[in-house]
């Protein structure tokens, strides 16, 4: 399924003039050879460009739509019109001259069985220059001295004649169309992605820019190892995939992840997105919904599109009209050794979709602190409550990261990991986060448990509530503010010694704090002390005169949210002083 849209896409793509035709595809190129009629190097033309990264100039490599290069391993495999300068020079800084001299006479014998019998200056040129270029005189040679290191170190090179590009010539295209149509060696079986029998791709083009993955690219589709392989059947045999279908899928993929402002990253996994008929504004407006805010819309400007969808109704968006029925795609790629492994895969209408984000952003709504200026909490931010901010690697799990988004995606139960990364972080650090607070409110609310009822999930205070452990979690908070007050000046307070305790052993701490409390209440003027006074009789008069032993795992849930709900209703009513 996940080959089949991805090669479904790709046909979208060639329709809509976005990606190469097969045979072709983006390579980074940094210089060119310009040589003459008879073949000679004249100079060596420098193709970088400065582009920003981060907060650099960085000079980057030109990405030029070429004959797709091959996949290359061990072995000797030369490109066609654009290598390094090992096959195009048979020099290079490796310091294996038998192999370099290989390569080349590889590369020459390519260009000669395309070039061959092609009326055009521009192929003669190429062809000539292989006849006559000598690979041991490299190094010596004039033209590539100010930029001899970096090419010899293995930047791509392509050839230009009479100020143009050779690739770009009309015959030389057509030549290599035909001959790449003409590669179809090897078995005929049955394609699983397209169902048409033909020769079958023995080793699929690779997927790039997979962070963790290798960086020249890496498979997803592979048998390298006789474990992997079954009834004699060598390398992709085993899963038959046509040379068009493994070009058309690999190429879609490679220009999804090419595009970095709509590739997201979940822990190890690479996401990306698409919507059936190509349109950019489907996975414009999902990332916004899903990922992260936008930077040219409003919130309320999104909200209002988003609402539309979900109620089913076309919606113009970004100069498109979106169909809540189209069908749209969600793929989860993580590096594994040399190849890919599927994270996860989802696909439904993108209304659907809009809606269950929708209902999980719902869930999470939570009172929160005036600093706090997201409108909602997207997946990265979410996933990273799970986690020590302290650390180096401020990675979720992996598996987590998944689970939680198939939980979204298809308005399904929250995994129990998800409720146990966040209550390790609450006693490790004492301190309930407004991200935290809306895991465990939206945890409950999706997968409900009698111990914490629906009168404690809240999106603010609910003082009505006649939960025991969620006003136990208030009372702790209202006896913090009372330390606070006496102490001002303090650096800790009750939370840093007693929340973990109080919070599953309450018996045992509370009466300590109470009496404490009354000893800090003596410190403050009457006007303090009766305030302070009022709600702890308020909230003493809702609990029963024993408290409980201990509680569990949901009961310190509801805790955790009712010290929460009252401590930002007392920072409310500071702000609003």
């Amino acid at each position: 399924m996940i080959l089949q849209a991805l090669t479904d896409y790709y046909q979208t793509l060639v329709e809509r003039e976005e990606i190469a035709k097969p045979g072709w595809g983006p390579v980074k190129v940094s210089f060119a050879l310009s040589i003459n009629e008879q073949g000679t190097l004249e100079q060596v033309l420098f193709l970088k460009s400065n582009q920003v990264k981060g907060k650099k100039l960085v000079l980057t490599p030109q990405i030029i739509e070429l004959p797709a290069p091959v996949k290359r391993s061990s072995g000797i495999a030369s490109n066609f019109l654009c290598d390094n300068s090992s096959y195009f020079l048979g020099a290079d800084s490796k310091g294996k001259p038998k192999r370099s001299l290989a390569c080349f006479s590889a590369c020459k014998m390519l260009h000669e069985t395309v070039l061959n019998g092609v009326n055009s200056p521009a192929a003669q040129s190429v062809l000539a220059f292989f006849r006559s270029w000598q690979p041991e005189q490299a190094s010596a040679h004039p033209a590539l001295a100010e930029y001899q290191e970096e090419i010899f170190a293995g930047a791509n090179l392509i050839f230009s004649f009479n100020g143009r590009y050779v690739h770009e010539d009309p015959l030389v295209c057509h030549a290599w169309d035909t001959y790449y149509a003409a590669q179809d060696s090897g078995e005929k079986m049955v394609c699983l992605v397209t169902g048409d029998v033909g020769p079958v791709e023995m080793v699929h083009p690779p997927i790039k820019n997979v962070p963790g993955a290798q960086s020249s690219g890496a498979a997803l589709v592979s048998f390298n190892a006789p474990a992997f392989c079954s009834y004699g059947k060598e390398q992709n045999l085993n899963a038959p995939t046509s040379k068009f279908a493994s070009f058309a899928y690999t190429s879609a993929l490679n220009h999804l992840l090419a595009d970095r402002e709509h590739v997201y990253h979940l822990g190890d996994s690479t996401v990306v997105c698409w919507a059936q008929n190509g349109d950019p504004s489907y996975h414009e407006l999902a990332a916004f919904a899903a990922f992260s805010q936008s930077e040219f819309y409003s919130f309320q400007d999104i909200e209002s599109v988003v609402k539309a969808l979900c109620s089913g109704k076309p919606v113009e968006f970004d100069q498109s009209v979106l169909d809540p029925d189209m069908t749209f795609y969600i793929l989860g790629i993580s590096p594994n050794a040399a190849r890919l492994s599927i994270r996860f895969f989802f696909f439904n209408s993108f209304g659907v979709f809009l809606e269950n984000i929708q209902k999980h952003q719902e869930r999470l709504k939570i009172v929160k602190p005036a600093y706090d200026t997201f409108d909602f909490i997207p997946f990265w931010k979410l996933l990273g409550e799970t986690v020590n901010q302290n650390t180096r690697d401020k990675s979720p799990s992996p598996h987590l990261a998944g689970d939680v988004l198939r939980a979204v995606l298809t308005n399904t139960p929250y995994p129990a990991t998800l409720l146990n990364h966040v209550s390790l972080r609450i006693r490790a650090e004492q301190r309930i986060s407004p991200g935290r607070a809306a895991i465990l409110k939206a945890y409950y609310l999706q997968n409900p448990n009698s111990e914490v009822p629906k009168e404690v999930l809240h999106v603010s205070l609910n003082p009505n509530s006649t939960n025991v452990p969620y006003n136990l979690g208030r009372l702790f908070s209202i006896l913090e503010a009372i330390q606070s007050a006496a102490n001002p000046h303090s650096n800790t307070t009750i939370k840093d010694r007693y929340f973990n305790a109080a919070s599953s052993t309450p018996a045992i701490i509370f009466p300590t704090l109470l009496n404490l409390a009354q000893k800090h209440l003596k410190k403050l003027d009457t006007g303090l002390q009766t305030y302070y006074n009022k709600q702890l009789s308020q909230l003493m008069s809702q609990l029963s005169e024993t408290f409980p032993a201990r509680l569990n795992r949901p009961q310190q849930g509801s805790f955790q949210l009712g010290y929460y709900h009252q401590t930002q209703a007392r920072y409310e009513k500071k702000e609003e002083k």
